[in-house]
């Protein structure tokens, strides 16, 4: 997956250099190594894309990063959170690099994981409750409680204002799960306007779940707000936007357009449009992002895939409590 934990990670990694190059697996690779993929390669090459602190991928890059690699990119280090990745047969995949001294480590984000969210959505089939494998909780891999501080939004924000002659363009919606068919409309809304300043209404929880149901939102409100952030398309983000635009959010914002994507607009609470103010304005646009995934899409994927993203995460939190035991005997050794 691509989540707003690897864009925090791809931003600490851009402030210790100049520029920043992102080697993204093939399909094939993260089968080998971790289990199915959530988004097949393409996607997530331009989801990679998309996030605002990488200047470069390198598509089918190796699991391994070997110093061959770093040198095939003029790189002078390669960056990893301070997490454990390790190849099939449990070797450290960054010895070669660590060892050569071309390794810098950043913080993992606390709160999420591919694993957490893939659990979340597994709850989502209520029938079914996953029970987190063998005793003991692999720090890496367990579930754990996203906490945001202001902190983090300011890391994230762009801190720009609009500027005489942008032209400021309002989307709303829950951007849950933040994925492929976001990012493909948003950049058709970017494409818009010479100098667009995008502000996205971020719709609060009780909200989204009001007009998806089940246990939508996956992300809480915090969440999203991180994962949209980083979108390189987009300004600004209103957390906990009306679900109603209207004339108030429209005047305050300066407001010269109002997207929105092909999915359906389900009717406020009153049966009335939500989009009701800036059609009667004439400034309402619809646009295609000629992407047809959706979070649903993602979301039944993922229980297609079940079983194997099970077995997935039970082995890879297996495999990081070995880890963690070897480590901890060498330490008591030491004493």
């Amino acid at each position: 997956m691509v989540h707003y934990g690897h864009s925090n990670q791809l931003r600490q990694a851009r402030a210790m250099g100049d520029y920043l190059i992102v080697g993204v697996h093939t399909d094939e690779e993260i089968a080998k190594h971790k289990g199915p993929p959530v988004f097949t390669q393409e996607e997530r090459y331009k989801m990679v894309q998309a996030i605002k602190w990488v200047d470069e991928i390198a598509p089918g890059a190796p699991y391994v990063t070997t110093l061959e690699t770093l040198d095939k990119y003029n790189c002078d280090f390669c960056v990893h959170g301070d997490d454990i990745t390790l190849t099939i047969d449990g070797k450290d995949t960054y010895e070669e690099v660590k060892t050569a001294g071309r390794y810098r480590e950043c913080k993992r984000t606390q709160g999420v994981s591919t694993t957490d969210l893939v659990g979340r959505m597994l709850l989502m089939t209520k029938a079914h409750h996953s029970n987190i494998g063998p005793k003991g909780h692999s720090p890496w891999t367990g579930v754990s409680q996203f906490l945001q501080t202001s902190q983090k939004i300011i890391q994230f924000a762009s801190g720009k204002e609009p500027q005489p002659g942008d032209t400021i363009i309002y989307v709303a919606g829950a951007f849950d799960l933040f994925h492929i068919g976001h990012v493909d409309f948003l950049e058709k809304v970017h494409q818009l306007a010479e100098r667009p300043y995008i502000i996205a209404g971020l719709h609060f929880d009780q909200e989204v779940n009001r007009y998806k149901g089940k246990n939508y939102p996956i992300m809480n409100i915090h969440e999203r707000t991180l994962s949209v952030l980083a979108c390189r398309y987009v300004s600004e983000v209103v957390i906990g936007a009306p679900y109603a635009v209207t004339a108030d959010l429209l005047d305050h914002f300066k407001v010269t357009l109002v997207c929105h994507g092909m999915t359906e607009v389900v009717p406020d609470k009153d049966g009335s449009d939500p989009y009701e103010e800036p059609k009667r304005r004439g400034i309402f646009q619809l646009v295609d992002s000629g992407s047809n995934l959706t979070t649903d899409l993602i979301v039944q994927r993922i229980i297609k895939n079940r079983l194997e993203f099970e077995a997935r995460n039970q082995k890879k939190e297996a495999k990081e409590l070995a880890v963690l035991e070897a480590m901890k005997r060498l330490e008591e050794g030491k004493h």
